[in-house]
């Protein structure tokens, strides 16, 4: 993993992509930018805030720097050091928990010989802990970058690690034979929308 850079600045790219969002707040309130700011700070640098890219954040929207600062240290989706090329957050809040996400960190540990908060020696994994992720329905689940992957178990989960370590792309979302987050079986309510819209659409006519 690479060190903490001496200097920071946003590629020709990404800082058209902060102007646009800048561009979105009124006259006077392009400081409300900072978060989508620094989260495009800390994807141009391998996922994580060196002090540089926030100074440099801090400097673009006229701020300083304790202010962006203090939005990183808060909200924990700012990582203030390097991780590794498939961060992983498992959610172990109350609905992943009674549904088993003890069982996929163990084996995110054991599968990968780390421990919460550490990363792979070969800078290919981090794995955390993460505070509901919002996708309680088909719990157990956890996020890999931007990617969830839901309804796990201790095997799904190991193949999902070793594919990412092979250079593949896991099947995303549920892990089962589920749409979504309807019941395994299919709908079992609401079963006959379909015939009823179609039903109003034809009286529509008939008036």
């Amino acid at each position: 993993m690479s060190d903490a850079p001496e200097t920071f600045e946003f590629t020709a790219e990404n800082k058209a992509k902060a102007d646009a969002v800048i561009a979105k707040y009124p006259e006077g309130r392009q400081r409300s930018a900072v978060m989508p700011l620094l989260d495009i700070a800390q994807r141009q640098n391998g996922g994580w805030l060196p002090m540089p890219a926030i100074e440099y954040v801090a400097d673009y929207l006229d701020m300083p720097a304790i202010r962006v600062l203090e939005v990183a240290t808060f909200y924990t989706m700012y990582n203030l050091k390097p991780i590794g090329k498939h961060f992983v957050q498992v959610c172990t809040n109350l609905p992943c928990w009674l549904n088993g996400s003890d069982n996929i960190m163990h084996a995110c540990h054991s599968h990968l010989g780390i421990k919460t908060g550490e990363t792979t020696e070969d800078g290919e994994f981090t794995v955390v802990e993460a505070e509901c992720l919002g996708a309680c329905v088909n719990a157990p689940m956890m996020q890999i970058n931007d990617d969830y992957y839901e309804d796990l178990d201790s095997e799904a989960t190991k193949r999902i690690l070793d594919e990412l370590r092979a250079g593949k792309q896991p099947k995303t979302g549920s892990q089962l034979e589920r749409y979504t987050c309807e019941p395994l079986g299919g709908l079992t309510s609401l079963t006959h929308q379909e015939e009823l819209r179609a039903q109003k659409v034809s009286e529509k006519g008939d008036n």
